[in-house]
Order: C-alpha cells, then structure tokens, then sequence
C-alpha cells in the first residue's frame, strides 16, 4: 500500500485538512487552479452544514439544495417566498419552487413501486429543475416505456423525462481503491471498517459480493470470506471479512500514481460538490455529483438509493472509493460510457452501508 502524503492544511472547522492529491485531481479534471480547487473545498464544506441546518428549519417549505460551482454557494430552494430571507441569512442563495422536497421525494418512491421495462434506465430527484427526472434509452416509443412513462406523468407535472444513448450496466469484471478477487472476477475495495469487537471489514459494491466464497487481495493473498451482498432497494453494498492476520486495515484511498489519499470521516457533500474515484480499473478521477437518491434500473436488477455522477468507470472499478476533500461517499455501483468518451456512474452511499453492517469507518 503506498503511503500518504503530508496533508495540506485549510483554515476551516468543518474541513479542516484538504489532502494536496485531492486538489491535483480537481485541478486536473475540473479544470481549476489549485487556488480556486482550495476554495471549492471550503465552500462545499460550509454548504454541507447550511443544507442540513436549512433542511431543518425550513421543514415542509423545503425544496431541496444544491451547491452552484461556478457562485461557490449552496441554492436553496423554498416553496415559500417569504422564507427566502431566512435561507440568505443562513448563507444561502434562495430560489422559489414549486414543488417541496417532500413531495418529489413522494413521487420519487412512487416509481419506486413500480416495475419498470429495461428501456428505463432509472430516475432521480433533480433539485435544480425541481423534478423528478425519469431516463430512457431510446425514444420510447415501444409499448411498456409509453405505459411506465404514463405511470410516471401521473404523479402531476413534477416528473421530466430525459433521453439517454446508453443503458447502465454493473462494473465488475475480473481492482479499489486496490483490487479484490474473488473466485472469477476482480472488484475494487470501498473504505475499510472495523465492528464494535475489532473485526476488521471492507464494504464494496454488493454485486461483487452476490456469489459469496473466498476473498484474495491485489496480488492474489488470501483475505478472508465474503459476508455480506445487498443490492436492490436502499443501495448496492457489500462486506468482506478480513481474518487473514496478513493484512492490515488502513484509512487512506489508493491514487494510483504511487500516493494515497487520507479518509477523515463519511459527512455527505451535497449535489453540485466536487467527487473523486478510486478504481482497479481506471484508477483515479473527479467530478462532481449530480443528484442524490437515484433509482437504476439495471438489467439485473432495480437498484434505489444510489448517487448519480458524471465522473467515469468501467467494468472491474465497482466496489471502488468515492471520496469528496477527505470525506468517504460510497462506493461504485454501475454506469454508462467509459474513460475514453466520459459518462454517468452512480455510487451506493458509505454510510448505509456501514450501518447495515454495524461497521466503524477507519480513518487516516
């Protein structure tokens, strides 16, 4: 395992180490200068703890949040106009909406009810456009997209519909950060994590975990036993047992250029934050997060609860590290296109994760 790098130090209580690997990267895929990389760090910190204070007080006048890259500010949106003072005294952009975070949420978990046809490629709350974004492979046209879609509009007019050129598909193949093995195929590690008697874990994607057996590290080593695999409704997440005594546990996330990067903690970022991947695949690359609590509607299965990206992946990056400044996302579902062209691919969420298990995070 390559080791950390000194991390660089920001002046923030709510970030308040920034690992100079993670600016590399932005700068590199986000086109910024390591000044205004710095800067976005901060300002996704700060934004963070705003959307949850305002997601509170503003209770049902809420109507989501994101975070607008090019303001560096967090965009609140509200149902009541007369609640836009209380969101820019907070240090917030308001934004008037029609409809409140509750009722896309609503309608969300309403097509959540409802099968879907493979032409579906999943939805999501978009709290931007204030809808709920239904995505389709093709034009539609053919007899059970038309009838899902019918049963979409029927939720009023919070749903939009978007036209993809590709369907998700899982990423494993036979690397996570560092790579695992398991009988026939190769996934990449999540985020390690200890159980309240100090056995020692990693969770991954759960379809990499679906068959069960023996796990084996990068180079081939024994690792443990697979115990765990959840995918369908609220995520795709699995488990590893680590009882191999040759292996350590370590709170960093593999860069592939010989560095790694420390893992301080799990807070979410909000949409429109900065993310970085970890993959055995494709290694290490950023970009931002676009919508949270995004159904997928994979060929193997419906997969809800997932956090759409538009950072790539390709197969064998599944199970991967997501991580925002030094803060544990998730860990890689599936997704369209590759890293050649770009493309979506959505993560399971870390913390569920965790808690499904009764796992501790390890920190760096």
């Amino acid at each position: 395992m390559a080791g950390t790098s000194p991390a660089m130090s920001v002046t923030s209580a709510e970030d308040p180490q920034v690992s100079p690997e993670i600016l590399a990267a932005m700068q590199r895929d986000l086109g910024l200068t390591p000044r205004q990389a710095t800067a976005r760090l901060l300002a996704e910190a700060h934004a963070g703890t705003v959307e949850r204070q305002l997601q509170a007080s503003l209770g049902e006048a809420f109507g989501g949040a994101w975070f607008d890259a090019a303001a560096n500010r967090l965009v609140v949106g509200v149902t009541d106009a007369g609640r836009a003072e209380a969101v820019r005294a907070a240090g917030a952009d308001a934004r008037v909406v029609t409809f409140t975070e509750r009722q896309l949420d609503a309608a969300k978990a309403a097509l959540d009810a409802m099968p879907a046809p493979r032409t579906v490629n999943g939805w999501y709350v978009d709290p931007q456009s204030n809808s709920v974004v239904v995505e389709v492979n093709g034009d539609g046209a053919d007899p059970a997209t038309r009838a899902f879609l019918s049963g979409a509009r029927a939720q009023g007019g919070m749903v939009r519909v978007v036209t993809e050129s590709a369907a998700p598909r899982l990423l494993y193949n036979v690397r996570g950060g560092d790579a695992w093995y398991g009988s026939n195929f190769r996934c990449s590690v999540g985020f390690n994590a200890v159980d309240s008697g100090g056995g020692k874990h990693f969770v991954t994607a759960g379809h990499c975990t679906a068959s069960g057996g023996s796990a084996y590290g990068y180079n081939q080593v024994y690792l443990g036993r697979i115990n765990g695999s959840h995918f369908g409704s609220g995520g795709d997440y699995g488990k590893v047992d680590v009882t191999s005594s040759s292996w350590s546990l370590v709170g960093t996330v593999n860069r592939y250029d010989g560095t790694s990067v420390a893992v301080r903690g799990s807070t979410a970022a909000a949409v429109g934050s900065s993310v970085c991947r970890s993959g055995s695949t494709t290694g290490w690359h950023c970009g931002t997060i676009q919508a949270k609590n995004q159904t997928v509607n994979y060929a193997e299965g419906t997969v809800t609860g997932l956090t759409r990206t538009n950072v790539c992946a390709e197969p064998g990056d599944s199970g991967g590290s997501w991580i925002s400044g030094n803060q544990a996302q998730g860990v890689t579902s599936g997704g369209s296109g590759d890293c050649t062209w770009g493309g979506t691919t959505y993560f399971s969420p870390v913390n569920p994760a965790l808690s499904a298990y009764g796992l501790r995070l390890v920190t760096g």
